[in-house]
């Protein structure tokens, strides 16, 4: 809990006193401690810096988690030929075996893909959609002049940095890196490589993260507010971060404490997870604790992992949607010029798909052989799951009509977004349902609808903040022609890598066979979309050249701006770019909601939340003194 004292500033906006350097309001004659290089950098408790760090941390991983992917479809495009220029480099710096004369080996290729998809999830969509937009837009945005525990809030970032770095190292342990796929499932993944107790022990410092970011999410939107921000005024952004904060705080708790079990089962000789009678190689089952070699007493359920892991599973995909959704409702509002229409119906749907996310996760399972009745109720419970989704989409569809667009680059990732991201709900239907789900289970199916709410989804929404917000944190614009190029050519080969995967997965082809089902006949008449969709992959990893070189040219030769560039309405647009430590040059009072453009009569086309006048009632007209709210 915050002391009376600590929490009494921080509500009056008064920038908070950390050990090291004097945040409060300086009075004359005071002494200033500036913060050194390593306080003020490396291990800052300002929200701005570190979520600066989860930013370009996660771009990084994001980075790297998409050159595994790109060596993936090498393998997928021309099975058992030699990598080009990687290969005999990688050949020498694997363990022994993942390659063999720059051949891919069956080995390698489970390990990349179980890596590539923790990596593009935990380390990077999730920490750039909350850590990074969380940290540094969400503070802004409710007028606070820092988060509610500043040192929470860089321990939390530092805890993440070491899983990252935990993950990394299991490419160089004996074996590889984990290969059992990104859901780790047992039993196979409880006597898999040594690869596999460093993802485990790295998946426990991304949850302690992760559970950590949420309290102080949590505490901080409902603490720190600053005057007038009553709850209706909030704008979505913060509603959508408030919602994932709860989802993280709920859901990680269980995959947390299977982490640990079956890293139990590794180490220790447990079983919580194994089943008795498993004969691998013809032998029963035998492990090593202590040197010693002993039989494995089973009485364990692989089927409890997969109910434990599928509970944080799906809404952990609302983790990754809700703060993209959040993202586009912003960047949309600012360039139709007129209010979001059914602010409220946003907000309501946002919590029932908070609440229905909790009660879905079982339609992951139904090839493990449930009943008829609890399949019925996990179909109902995933159709009816779709609803608040449909409604944002329309809210968000229905905001542009009438509106006087423009089409600036974050705009574009934000219209981006909305077909993307309704392809990947309409894909997800057939699989809502146990019929048809028993086919396209496990298939090239379900990779195409799952990156079509990831990839062109979320991640074209996480660019669109980028542009967006650039100039708050740099005070400078993105070159805007580097910018729609970045956008056409990924919105081209997104769709060229991810759109003839449903072709192949109602063809019946498995997501996980190394060949790409070379080896089948049922994949024969689908094999060759395998070549333009590695073309496709490696032609969008040089379409984000620009961005990265955009991106940093930027910092120092980019257009210098003004404070509000865009001409927004929400709080972060009164604090001088960039914002200073504290925030804002006095504390904010809120008048108004949060999407008030083009009000008749007034001589903009915005009105500030912080602009002091009329009060205006949903219809956009003035709110008489006698007139009930």
């Amino acid at each position: 809990m915050l002391s009376g004292k600590r929490m009494t500033t921080l509500l009056k906006g008064q920038p908070p006193v950390e050990s090291g350097h004097s945040h409060q309001t300086e009075t004359p004659g005071a002494v200033h401690h500036e913060p050194g290089f390593w306080r003020r950098y490396i291990f800052s408790t300002d929200h701005k810096t570190i979520g600066i760090q989860y930013a370009l941390t996660a771009l990084v991983f994001l980075l790297f988690g998409f050159s595994l992917m790109m060596l993936m479809r090498w393998q997928l495009a021309y099975p058992t030929k030699e990598l080009p220029v990687l290969g005999r480099w990688l050949d020498k710096v694997l363990p022994a075996n993942l390659m063999t004369n720059g051949v891919m080996s069956p080995d390698l290729y489970n390990a990349l893909g179980a890596m590539h998809g923790t990596i593009m999830v935990f380390l990077g969509v999730v920490p750039l959609a909350v850590g990074a937009f969380g940290n540094y837009v969400m503070p802004l945005q409710i007028g606070a002049p820092d988060m509610a525990f500043p040192k929470l809030n860089m321990l939390s970032y530092w805890t993440y940095f070491a899983g990252g770095a935990v993950m990394l190292i299991g490419f160089f342990v004996p074996g590889g890196a984990a290969n059992s796929g990104w859901t780790s499932y047992p039993p196979l993944a409880d006597f898999a490589t040594q690869g596999q107790t460093v993802w485990l022990i790295g998946m426990v410092f991304l949850i302690t993260s992760s559970l950590l970011g949420a309290i102080n999410f949590i505490t901080t939107i409902i603490q720190l507010r600053t005057k007038g921000l009553s709850w209706m005024r909030l704008p979505f952004f913060v509603w959508s971060q408030l919602v994932t904060s709860f989802l993280l705080l709920l859901a990680f708790p269980p995959l947390e404490a299977a982490g640990i079990l079956q890293l139990m089962d590794r180490v220790a000789g447990t079983c919580f997870f194994l089943p008795s009678g498993l004969v691998v190689g013809g032998e029963p089952l035998t492990m090593t604790i202590k040197g010693a070699i002993g039989a494995v007493s089973g009485g364990g359920t692989p089927l409890l992992w997969q109910h434990l892991f599928w509970f944080l599973g799906h809404p952990e995909v609302y983790v990754l949607i809700l703060p993209a959704m959040g993202i586009v409702c912003e960047v949309i509002a600012c360039n139709i010029r007129k209010p979001i229409w059914g602010y409220r119906l946003l907000v309501y749907s946002v919590f029932v798909l908070g609440f229905l996310s909790f009660i879905v996760w079982a339609h992951h399972m139904y090839m493990t052989g449930m009943g008829t009745k609890i399949s019925a109720f996990f179909q109902t419970t995933t159709i009816m799951i779709s609803v608040p989704s449909v409604v944002i989409l329309t809210a968000l569809l229905v905001s542009l009509w009438g509106g006087t667009i423009r089409f600036t680059v974050p705009m574009l990732f934000a219209l981006g977004f909305l077909p993307m991201f309704g392809i990947g709900g309409l894909t997800g239907i057939p699989l809502a349902t146990n019929a048809t789900d028993s086919y396209l289970h496990d298939s090239y199916y379900v990779i195409g609808h799952f990156h079509y709410i990831v990839a062109p989804g979320s991640i074209f929404a996480l660019f669109a903040g980028i542009y967006h917000w650039y100039p708050k944190a740099t005070g400078r614009m993105m070159n805007a022609a580097w910018g729609r190029a970045h956008f056409w050519l990924s919105l081209v080969f997104m769709n060229g890598i991810f759109m003839p995967m449903f072709l192949m997965g109602m063809a019946g082809v498995g997501r996980r066979w190394y060949d790409a089902g070379a080896s089948y006949d049922l994949a024969r008449g689908v094999l060759h979309w395998n070549e333009p969709m590695s073309i496709s992959a490696w032609l969008l990893g040089l379409s984000q050249i620009p961005f990265i070189i955009n991106f940093f040219w930027s910092m120092k030769h980019g257009e210098k701006t003004s404070d509000n560039p865009w001409e927004a309405v929400t709080l972060e647009w009164s604090a001088p770019s960039p914002p200073p430590h504290g925030n804002f040059v006095t504390p904010p009072v809120v008048y108004r909601g949060p999407y008030e453009y083009s009000v008749p009569g007034h001589p903009r086309d915005f009105i500030p939340q912080s602009e002091p006048g009329p009060e205006l009632d949903g219809s956009m007209n003035p709110i008489k003194p006698t007139q009930t709210k």
